[in-house]
């Protein structure tokens, strides 16, 4: 097995995630089963009770693990479905020492971090390493550990000090490490400045961990003079500088590593088993990055949210949208309006405010209401799904999304004026919207409905059946506490807006459909986790078509770009060549 540690230095936010995939994909592009493996310092068991705001969204896996978003690029990027596991945090380290401690595990040592805390972590990366994560099943050979945060905090130094240890005990030609660090410019002066690099390697040296690859942000080339200058300082040679400049899309940086010779660096640091043959996996990446820079067509969708201040809060619905239009060669506008602007009280208050976040939400192309928590900004949410409904405006509707459609429904066209969720008010008339049996009170962390379940179909000419195949059933990733009350389901389907997908028992419903409107979607599931770029989610794949004004024809042409099959055979990606085939998006521009 070899390891490959990713740090940051200088600033965090710096790309560590987006390079950590970059690097996994380059390898899995050569043939090689590849694993990853996210560390986060903080205290937190899982990310599941964090706000959007702290650490952008919460990334749900197949098993139910709420993990960091850094999880959901390295799943797209690779292709590959990890576990809770995978993302190990202090609180996880610390509660299990805590745990074997308290079974009498340590006969009676004194229990401290070096070496307990620092044994157990490198015991977890190693057995987390061995999990298989392609669906062949097959064990990975690399694991690229991506440790977070900014090296020289307290709360990584733990983990520092145990990958300290970890490069003698795997030895020197399994173990590589990557540090990302920062090259600012300032405008005044306009030139490249390398100390808080050397600062941020010095103290990495420092602490027992000598980098082998640099990975300089920078918002222009590098220099020549520069890379030398940090080549001198730092203790490595000039080819061990690589330059990761800005680009237009974060599909081209696998192509700029690569570009840059990191693939040879790794065969002779890490004497990989790798005969150079072309590698079309990176074909692929670089065709979809190309096309995306050539688009011409646009397609604006209004995401009407409450977190969109932090276009990390939304940031697997982002890609999504951006796989699906990338699909149908569209280039994406995405126009980001908080759904509190929206409400009446906000035209009081702040007119031009209000005025603005309509005057978005009428000239775009189609309307997304993603998941969310809590009653603030949900009367918005409702007044822009009316909207969509009364203008025929292409909707999707996601977890709260959908729930809200479902009051919004209910209070204009069933007239139940108090119609709401029992979650927003408990004493409503119609509690259209009620809390799940297996919701657990006065806990918050892990007690949602969560992970993959199973949908079935109920009707044969659902639009969004057709749209994942024409399957009877799909498996799809849940976060959810409350969910639409069964009991009032005749009510509305007499009305024409019908419950298409349930679950396997029929007590939950999992989809929606409206009639006599082009699109009006809605999912208690979150499609966006398990979007790839190649293969966009149905139900945003459907929002992009019918907001470009294709969706009839696809579905006439018996959906010809077949968007995919939720757990394709090939999505294992051993074989490059299966990819490169499956690329091939037969155009639907020509109608």
């Amino acid at each position: 097995m070899k390891y490959i540690l990713v740090t940051g230095g200088v600033i965090s936010g710096i790309g560590k995630g987006i390079i950590a995939s970059s690097v996994g994909t380059i390898l899995k592009s050569c043939g090689l089963h590849v694993t990853a493996i996210k560390i986060d310092p903080y205290i937190n068991i899982d990310a599941g009770t964090f706000s959007p705001y702290e650490h952008g969204e919460v990334f749900v896996l197949d098993d139910g693990g709420e993990v960091d978003l850094d999880l959901g690029n390295y799943e797209r990027f690779l292709d590959i479905r990890l576990t809770k596991d995978n993302n190990l945090t202090t609180g996880k380290i610390y509660q299990s020492v805590i745990n074997k401690e308290r079974r009498g595990d340590y006969l009676g040592k004194t229990v401290q971090v070096v070496p307990h805390i620092t044994d157990a972590i490198q015991e977890w990366v190693m057995r987390q390493a061995k999990v298989p994560v392609d669906d062949d099943g097959v064990e990975p050979q690399i694991c690229v550990i991506e440790l977070g945060g900014t090296v020289g905090d307290i709360e990584s130094m733990p983990f520092i000090e145990a990958f300290r240890q970890f490069q003698f005990k795997v030895k020197r030609e399994n173990f590589c490490n990557i540090h990302v660090s920062l090259v600012p410019q300032p405008s005044a002066t306009g030139e490249q400045k390398t100390k808080p690099t050397q600062n941020s390697i010095r103290e990495l040296r420092g602490l027992g961990l000598s980098p082998d690859l640099i990975m300089c942000r920078c918002s222009s080339p590098l220099e020549n003079s520069v890379k030398e200058k940090i080549s001198m300082f730092c203790h490595v040679e000039p080819e061990q500088v690589i330059c990761v400049v800005d680009v237009t899309s974060i599909y081209r940086v696998p192509i700029l590593l690569e570009d840059q010779g990191v693939m040879g660096y790794f065969c002779r640091r890490l004497d990989l088993p790798i005969e150079t043959r072309p590698r079309k996996m990176l074909t692929k990446w670089k065709e979809m990055s190309d096309r995306s820079d050539r688009l011409l067509e646009h397609c604006s969708i209004a995401l009407v949210g409450k977190y969109t201040k932090f276009t990390d809060s939304y940031a697997s619905v982002i890609k999504a949208l951006e796989h699906s239009s990338l699909a149908i060669s569209h280039k994406l506008e995405i126009k980001y309006i908080d759904s509190a602007d929206l409400e009446p009280n906000t035209l009081q208050e702040e007119p031009v405010k209000y005025h603005e976040a309509w005057q978005k939400l009428c000239s775009a192309d189609g309307i997304l209401v993603p998941g969310g928590f809590g009653v603030r900004g949900t009367e918005g949410k409702i007044h822009a799904i009316n909207w969509a409904r009364k203008q025929k405006k292409p909707f999707l509707g996601v977890c709260l999304g959908m729930q809200l459609a479902v009051c919004e429904f209910a209070r204009n066209v069933l007239e139940w004026k108090d119609a709401n969720s029992t979650e927003f008010d408990p004493e409503s008339k119609y509690p259209v919207v009620i809390d799940m049996p297996e919701h657990n009170p006065g806990q918050m962390g892990g007690t949602m409905r969560l992970g993959k379940r199973r949908t079935i179909f109920k009707n044969n000419n659902s639009i969004l059946r057709r749209l994942y195949g024409d399957v009877d059933h799909v498996d799809e990733r849940h976060r959810h506490r409350f969910e639409v009350n069964p009991e009032l389901k005749e009510h509305f389907e007499a009305k024409g807006f019908h419950f298409v997908g349930e679950d396997i028992e029929g007590e939950r419903m999992e989809v929606i459909e409206l009639d006599d409107h082009p699109y009006f979607v809605g999912v208690q599931y979150h499609p966006e986790f398990t979007s790839r770029p190649i293969k966009p989610s149905p139900p945003y794949f459907g929002l992009l078509l019918a907001s470009a004004g294709k969706l009839q024809s696809y579905l006439q042409k018996g959906c010809r770009l077949s968007p995919r099959d939720t757990y394709s055979d090939r999505s294992g990606g051993s074989s490059p060549d299966s990819e490169i085939a499956e690329f091939k998006i037969p155009s639907i521009t020509q109608d």
